[in-house]
């Protein structure tokens, strides 16, 4: 049965979508007009503060949705969730300069436009459903456990148009993980935004929680999003490996690579954005921690993936690198709008890949950390951001007014939680994401 309102979404600076429903027999006429929507509502943070914003009470906008995006997906509890992503544009049309989708598609514009080439993108998602674990890591029983879940999530996911690469009982307590497969973009981004959302529709819809949030407790393992990328020409052929490149990278997806790894300290305020992000950015947490290029290393902020065919055109198509230091605290638009920003900036630079670390370099000394070039990522989001300000090969790619409004953003997130004690803003962050 199709729903009566179909709501009409933005994915906000926070990750969250926001929006207005509207009647579905009105929706195609939307896609034309849009609806209604107020600037400041950008500054609303996770937590439903509102932090200083530029805009005040002043100023109008419209939403206007995508019908590629729409979705009717039926739940198990009886009920069909209809929504679809959008675009905030000035009253005259013009992409306005905090929507992140907007951010997002001029990236991926000036980086086709500047390079010739185009990009395949991934996302994988981890999360967790609330209670004690029952069941171990990567285990069939995990697995069997959560049919009746794995089902209802992908038949929600397929009315979306989406077909999960994987799905699996990962190693955290009640943690899973649905891996998606590669695509452009903009869809990559719009994917990952519907499936947390469908993901934890679903759950609820079956009397339970599931949480994406980047840590749940000091002592476990986290939540990350794994950002898997390559480049192509236009005629559709591989161009990603060069097996004399570093870690078999080309000499363009090696500049895009070192792009990523320059920037690395900013690029964190757009894709680990969370006050409890950085606790996850430490060693030895199957999370990055420095700012290094590793071959095969879950530890590494860009990791170089591995290919299992033998010949070497099959090998050129399935070799891609993925970026670790990511979370579900962070909008998927602006976070992959970052970095294509900071790989285009590599090879406008014609910056050259470092060799790929092969050990544990959370064991090596200073010295030697300093002559690679490695550097621990940011310790906090306060960090982040003021890397972020203080970018501007980053910046230049952005809205000239979006690093400080998205920093403004997530200093009152900031202030929201900052007298919390711990155990208080894990939670916070796990009934948010």
């Amino acid at each position: 049965m199709t729903p009566p309102f179909t709501m009409i979404c933005t994915s906000d600076f926070s990750g969250l979508r926001r929006g207005k429903g509207v009647p579905t027999a009105e929706f195609d006429r939307r896609c034309t007009t849009g609806i209604g929507w107020t600037p400041t509502n950008v500054q609303i943070t996770c937590f439903d503060t509102i932090s200083d914003s530029p805009y005040g009470a002043l100023g109008d906008l419209v939403l206007r949705p995508d019908p590629e995006t729409r979705v009717e997906a039926p739940l198990p509890d009886g009920r069909v969730l209809a929504f679809a992503l959008g675009d905030i544009l000035d009253l005259d049309g013009s992409p306005w300069e905090c929507c992140t989708r907007g951010v997002l598609k001029a990236a991926v514009a000036s980086f086709e436009a500047e390079t010739g080439l185009r990009l395949k993108v991934s996302f994988e998602h981890e999360f967790m459903f609330d209670g004690a674990a029952t069941t171990a890591g990567f285990s069939l029983a995990g697995f069997a456990e959560r049919l009746d879940y794995i089902a209802a999530l992908s038949t929600a996911l397929a009315a979306a148009g989406i077909a999960p690469d994987s799905f699996l009982r990962e190693y955290g307590p009640n943690q899973m993980e649905v891996t998606l497969p590669p695509t452009d973009p903009l869809r990559a981004a719009d994917q990952a935004a519907v499936l947390r959302d469908l993901a934890r529709t679903v759950a609820r819809a079956m009397g339970e929680r599931v949480s994406f949030a980047p840590l749940l407790a000091p002592d476990i393992v986290g939540n990350g999003v794994h950002v898997h990328l390559s480049l192509w020409d236009v005629e559709g052929h591989p161009v990603s490996h060069d097996p004399a490149g570093p870690g078999g990278l080309s000499d363009r997806a090696g500049a895009f690579v070192a792009g990523m790894l320059r920037h690395a300290d900013a690029l964190c305020a757009l894709t680990a954005p969370s006050v409890i992000s950085c606790l996850r950015l430490v060693p030895h947490r199957w999370s990055a921690s420095f700012n290094n290029l590793g071959k095969q290393d879950r530890e590494a902020s860009v990791r170089i993936c591995p290919v299992s065919a033998a010949d070497p055109q099959t090998r050129a198509r399935q070799f891609n690198f993925e970026y670790r230091a990511a979370d579900a605290a962070a909008s998927p638009h602006l976070a992959l709008a970052g970095l294509i920003l900071a790989g285009l900036a590599g090879m406008g630079d014609g910056l050259v890949a470092p060799q790929p670390t092969e050990d544990d370099i959370s064991l090596w000394g200073g010295d030697r950390l300093e002559a690679a070039g490695l550097k621990r990522l940011p310790g906090s989001l306060e960090e982040a951001l003021k890397a972020l300000e203080g970018d501007a090969a980053l910046g230049e790619g952005l809205p000239a007014r979006l690093p400080a409004i998205y920093a403004a953003h997530k200093r009152g997130e900031i202030a929201h939680v900052e007298a919390m004690a711990p155990d208080a803003r894990f939670a916070a962050y796990a009934a948010v994401y």
